[in-house]
């Protein structure tokens, strides 16, 4: 990855991680305060059943005029029991300075319940119920909330890493795509720049132009008008044409004339048959549409070959003798970036203008091609003005 790339990858991640360690902690804050709550309550509500029930003894005791028969409390739980006179008179009370008064309070780690339900039977005024355990589940159920949370987190992280690389693949490929558009088109820039730059050096050198010095560069000047109209569409695809009625057939016999010194220095020729046909739609397009494919067709030819171009009842068809295209790669040749060979050269954007603008004036196109036979393109030209 670049440097673009690794910082858009490594603020998505950062972005979901620290995003779903806030929502874990959130829950996991709000699981933790609920059930230690849930647990405060239990035990609250367990020591006032404990204490009811001592109460309970302590007057059945005082009133059967019988010795107390104390019923044992679970493990982890202490009783004291404090007289009329304020003096412990059973167990130790674990702070001996808190005013006993009847509440529920939270000591040194410990939940005391202090109750008057003895009423004074047998002398007793308070029963104080003392105990740890709330303390030591809560402290079981923080560590397991940060276990869990701790592990979530983990997974988290693994996924976040996972959807990062899902996320950048096709930001990825389309960089790729573009780095490889830039080189390509700094490629072909550079075949009509230098025979341009070649010619009008031996000009200079000659003090004077010939025929052939002048048609090096008028065909360098149409490959470089052609590149400008490709990435000029590129760019402002979006920009209004204003549509005309105009000639198809009169636009292909211009296209294959203004083709026809660049097919010269490959020696091949044209067979065509062309009539008119009249259709709606920005003269621009169509020069552009035409121009991608006779172009295409004259760069995957083969020298001293021929170029078949017939135009009858709104259907053109175009046939060259060239390389052709594999089976695998005639469905990605009309996306945008994808070259259906690597052979000649192209930046890998002309066919995916020509589907573009088939597609926006209701032209119908068709390829059939076969390796080392050559490639057709049919386009059918609907509702004729």
């Amino acid at each position: 990855m670049n440097e673009l790339e690794k910082k858009s990858f490594y603020s998505f991640l950062g972005l979901y991680i620290i995003s779903s360690l806030f929502f874990i902690l959130l829950v996991g804050y709000w699981y933790y305060i609920a059930q230690k709550s849930a647990l405060e309550n239990e035990t609250y509500y367990k020591l006032i059943h404990y204490a009811d029930t001592t109460s309970g003894e302590i007057i059945a005791a005082h009133m059967q005029q019988k010795p107390l028969q104390q019923t044992p409390l679970p493990e982890g739980i202490g009783i004291v029991m404090i007289n009329t006179n304020g003096k412990v008179v059973q167990g130790n009370l674990i702070d001996q300075s808190m005013a006993l008064k009847p509440g529920y309070y939270y000591r040194h780690g410990y939940h005391i319940l202090i109750s008057d339900a003895p009423r004074d039977h047998l002398n007793i005024r308070y029963v104080v119920l003392q105990t740890t355990m709330p303390s030591k589940e809560i402290d079981a159920l923080k560590a397991l909330v940060l276990e869990v949370m701790l592990l979530i987190f983990l997974l988290v992280v693994i996924v976040a890493w996972i959807l990062s690389k899902i996320f950048m693949r096709p930001l990825h490929q389309r960089v790729t795509q573009i780095e490889h558009f830039i080189n390509d088109i700094t490629h072909e820039l550079n075949t009509p720049i230098s025979a341009l730059s070649m010619a009008t050096e031996q000009a200079l050198k000659q003090e004077e132009c010939t025929p052939k010095t002048l048609k090096n560069i008028s065909i360098s000047t149409r490959q470089l008008y052609d590149i400008y109209r490709s990435l000029t569409y590129l760019n402002f695809s979006e920009q209004k044409e204003v549509d005309e009625v105009i000639d198809v057939g009169e636009s292909v016999e211009k296209s294959i004339a203004y083709y026809r010194p660049l097919a010269e220095v490959k020696q091949i020729g044209f067979e065509t048959d062309v009539e008119s046909y009249m259709y709606r739609m920005p003269q621009p397009q169509l020069q552009l549409l035409l121009g991608n494919l006779i172009g295409n067709a004259i760069k995957y030819s083969p020298r001293r070959s021929t170029i078949t171009i017939h135009f009858h009842d709104g259907i053109l068809h175009i046939k060259d003798e060239g390389i052709g295209i594999a089976p695998e790669k005639q469905k990605e040749v009309f996306e945008k970036f994808r070259r259906g060979t690597d052979y000649s050269g192209g930046f890998g954007v002309g066919l995916s203008i020509v589907k573009s603008i088939c597609d926006k004036y209701g032209i119908d196109i068709t390829l059939t091609s076969a390796l080392e036979k050559g490639t057709e393109f049919r386009l059918c030209f609907h509702e004729k003005v």
